[in-house]
Formats: C-alpha cells, sequence, structure tokens
C-alpha cells in the first residue's frame, strides 16, 4: 500500500528545503511565520546568535477577536511587526513563508509589513 504524505508534511519537506538557503543574520533577520486555521503568528529571527528580535501575533491581548484567522488579522499582524521592527532599526529582513503559498493570508501579511517600511 502507498503512503500518501499529508498536506502539512509536505509543506515541512518544502520549509526545510528553503532553510537549507535561508539563513537570518544579524544585519538580515529572517521574517518567519506560521500559519493555523484560526491565527497566524509572525517573528523576526536572528539564527546567528539565536534569538528572536521582535513578534507578533493575533494570540496577543490587544488583537481584535474578530480579525484573528482571516486576511484583516494578518494584514494587522504585519502593520504591528513592521511597526516594532522599525522600533528596533530593523528595516530590512529575508522573507521566509515556511513552506506555505505566496498567497491568502501569507501574502496580506507580506504586503502590510512592506507598506508600513520593511523591505524584502
Amino acid at each position: 500500500m502507498i503512503n500518501k504524505k499529508t498536506r502539512n508534511q509536505m509543506r515541512k519537506e518544502r520549509h526545510r528545503r528553503a532553510r537549507r538557503t535561508l539563513i537570518g543574520t544579524p544585519l538580515r533577520p529572517r521574517l518567519s511565520i506560521h500559519r493555523s486555521n484560526k491565527n497566524i503568528q509572525a517573528q523576526i529571527i536572528d539564527d546567528v546568535n539565536g534569538e528572536t528580535l521582535v513578534s507578533a501575533s493575533t494570540l496577543e491581548k490587544d488583537a481584535v477577536p474578530a480579525s484573528r484567522g482571516n486576511k484583516d488579522g494578518a494584514k494587522a499582524v504585519g502593520e504591528t511587526l513592521a511597526k516594532r521592527a522599525l522600533e528596533k532599526e530593523i528595516d530590512h529582513v529575508v522573507f521566509d513563508r515556511s513552506g506555505y503559498r505566496y498567497h491568502g493570508r501569507i501574502r496580506a501579511l507580506a504586503e502590510a509589513a512592506r507598506e508600513a517600511g520593511l523591505e524584502f
């Protein structure tokens, strides 16, 4: 019997392949995204020192409950993340979509972060 891989297993393989070349440095950290059915999280990571510099999520207390798992929530997370990054003088990042397609909520978050001032 042939065992078919699940979507999440295939996504994790795509993410592993991308992570071979995507490395966050202190000068250009990595913007990593995690998406679930109900929420979306994003963080800016310095892989050389192994630390998270900035993070934003729809799970935070100031997030609007009605717009958690949709594009509006993703836009809010992107704007919040970019604002916090610019406060810490981070303006250039490497975009890591974590194996997700650049579509829907991932795209909304990325475009909102770009509009707010992050460059990638």
